[in-house]
């Protein structure tokens, strides 16, 4: 067994029983850790703009996506504390003056400092913002502890046990390439058997894991639900592919051994998690 193999094997079995047992929890534990891996996925995010000649204002930026999450779980009834949708609104504008005035005062016309700003903000919210839907999903109003960690896994469960079909039906079928300019490894029918993996799971794990906690979903809606997640999880994919083969770069970071960054191990997740969260919405789960 190889070296990378066996540190990818180690991280796994250490990672998932600790990341189910956060979820588990959920509340301020829950929101502490993706505070965690916003900061981190952030500066991932600086380190590729950096590379481009983008100088982000990483102080400002780690602030914003360690905080994102933070104050999501503050805005709900949920760990003794509430915020108001205003003061939400008063915070975010004021983080965006302080960006935008660090960057004028700091940058020159010929440092990018509308580019400056704009990775900063946006790195922020992607690495901050989009995770911090779990949040929704587990402390979705009528679940309960139970039934709001199942719904959490529902979309990490199926994006990646779809991604590794993907995988394993593009090495075997070949065929053409998806996105060869982005990512060479890729094929359409690599994409269409995680599609279809993804389509079957989605409906077994409603039966097996959502049903005998109470939650209980249309096999329709299961159906649709992992088609949409398939083809975002795969956008994502391709959106950190785009973002890396600008920079350069193979991997955002090394985070975890053997895995990569925070934005290598999430890239599908940063789209998925939103996706899941608007789809349970318009289904009544959530």
């Amino acid at each position: 067994m190889s070296s990378n193999l066996s540190r990818r094997l180690a991280v796994a079995a250490v990672g998932i029983p600790a990341a189910a047992g956060v979820v588990y929890l959920g509340g301020w534990v829950l929101a502490a850790l993706l505070a965690v891996f916003g900061v981190v996925g952030a500066q991932e995010f600086y380190r590729l703009g950096r590379r481009t000649g983008v100088q982000p204002l990483t102080v400002v930026g780690a602030l914003g996506a360690g905080l994102i999450p933070l104050v999501a779980l503050a805005t709900m009834s949920v760990g003794g504390a509430r915020v108001g949708p205003m003061a939400v609104l008063f915070g975010a504008v004021s983080w965006v003056i302080l960006a935008v005035g660090l960057a004028a005062s700091s940058r020159r016309p010929d440092e990018r400092p509308l580019a400056s700003v704009a990775l900063t903000v946006f790195a922020a919210l992607y690495a901050g913002g989009l995770p911090a839907f779990i949040l929704l999903l587990r402390h979705a109003p009528g679940l309960s502890r139970e039934a709001g960690t199942a719904v959490v896994f529902l979309p990490l469960v199926v994006t990646w046990v779809g991604d590794s079909l993907a995988m394993f039906g593009g090495k075997w079928f070949g065929g053409p390439k998806l996105a060869p300019v982005l990512s060479p490894n890729k094929t359409w029918s690599g994409a269409v058997s995680g599609a279809v993996g993804a389509v079957v799971l989605a409906p077994l794990y409603g039966l097996l894991v959502l049903s005998p906690v109470g939650v209980n979903v249309p096999n329709w809606q299961l159906i649709v639900l992992g088609l949409a997640l398939s083809i975002v999880g795969q956008s994502g994919d391709m959106a950190e592919s785009l973002f890396k083969r600008e920079a350069g770069v193979k991997d955002s970071g090394t985070f975890f051994p053997g895995h990569g960054g925070v934005l290598d191990r999430f890239d599908s997740l940063y789209w998925v998690l939103p996706a899941t969260a608007v789809l349970l919405t318009l289904f009544g789960v959530t």
